[in-house]
C-alpha cells in the first residue's frame, strides 16, 4: 500500500477487482488504451518533435549524440530499446563504479533506489532535463511503436530485474508516466515500485489512465524528477 494514502483519489487505493470478472471489459479497455496511446502521441508530435530538437541541439553543442538508446524489458519480458535524450557524459559507466566504491553512503543509496540524487554522471544541462522529465521525451516514439504506454510501470533495465519482487510488471506495457510516477516516486525504494505495478494491474481503466496523466503534468511542473 502507498506510504502517503492522502496523494489518491479513493478508487486509487481500493481493493483490485476480480480477474475472472473483469476479463472481457479488460480486453476492450486494452484495445482503447492502445488507441489513444497512437491518437494521443499524434496529436503532440508537432510540439514534442519541437521541443526535442531544440534541446538535441543544446545537448549536441559537446560534441557527442544527443539521443542514445538502452535495452529495457517490456511486456512479457520482451527487450526493447528505450529511447531518451542525453543527460549523461560518454563515459558514464565508468565513473558511476568509481564513485560507488570511492563513496560508501552513495553506494547504499543506489542500492536502495537504483538512481543517485548527486549523481556524477549528469551533465548540467542533463540535470534540467531529468528535473522536468524533458529526457523522456522521445519515448513517445516507444509509444507509437508498441514497446510502451503513455501509461503504465516504468521500464526497468534488465539488470534490474533481481531487485523487483512482483510480476505485475510483465504482464503490461511500460509507460512514460504512471501510479509511482505521479506518488512517491524518487522517495521510494526500487523493489517498493512493484507495489504501485500491482495496484496499477488491478485499476486499470481509461479514468484511471487520463487522472495519471492529469496528475503527471502537476508533477513535471514541480520539478521531482532527477
Amino acid at each position: 500500500m502507498p506510504k502517503n494514502p492522502r496523494l489518491y483519489p479513493n478508487w486509487l487505493i481500493a481493493p483490485p477487482a476480480s480477474h475472472d470478472a473483469t476479463i472481457g471489459p479488460r480486453r476492450s479497455y486494452l484495445a482503447t488504451k492502445r488507441a489513444f496511446d497512437i491518437v494521443f502521441t499524434l496529436m503532440i508530435a508537432p510540439f514534442a518533435l519541437a521541443i526535442v530538437g531544440v534541446l538535441a541541439l543544446l545537448i549536441r553543442l559537446d560534441g557527442e549524440k544527443a539521443f542514445f538508446r538502452q535495452p529495457r524489458l517490456g511486456k512479457e519480458g520482451r527487450v526493447f530499446h528505450l529511447w531518451k535524450l542525453r543527460t549523461m557524459v560518454p563515459d558514464a559507466e565508468r565513473r558511476l563504479q568509481e564513485y560507488l566504491d570511492a563513496n560508501p553512503v552513495a553506494r547504499l543509496e543506489w542500492d536502495r533506489t537504483q538512481k543517485l540524487q548527486n549523481d556524477p554522471r549528469v551533465t548540467t544541462l542533463g540535470k534540467y532535463l531529468r528535473k522536468y522529465s524533458a529526457d523522456e521525451l522521445p519515448q513517445l516514439l516507444n509509444v507509437f511503436l508498441g514497446d510502451m504506454s503513455l501509461v503504465g510501470p516504468r521500464p526497468m533495465l534488465p539488470e534490474q530485474r533481481p531487485h523487483y519482487p512482483g510480476s505485475a510488471y510483465f504482464a503490461l506495457r511500460p509507460g512514460i508516466t504512471g501510479l509511482w510516477q505521479i506518488s512517491e516516486r524518487n522517495m521510494s525504494t526500487f523493489a517498493q515500485r512493484a507495489i504501485y505495478d500491482t495496484r496499477y494491474a488491478g485499476i486499470m481503466s481509461i479514468g484511471t489512465d487520463l487522472s495519471i496523466l492529469s496528475r503527471t503534468i502537476f508533477v513535471v511542473l514541480r520539478g521531482t524528477g532527477f
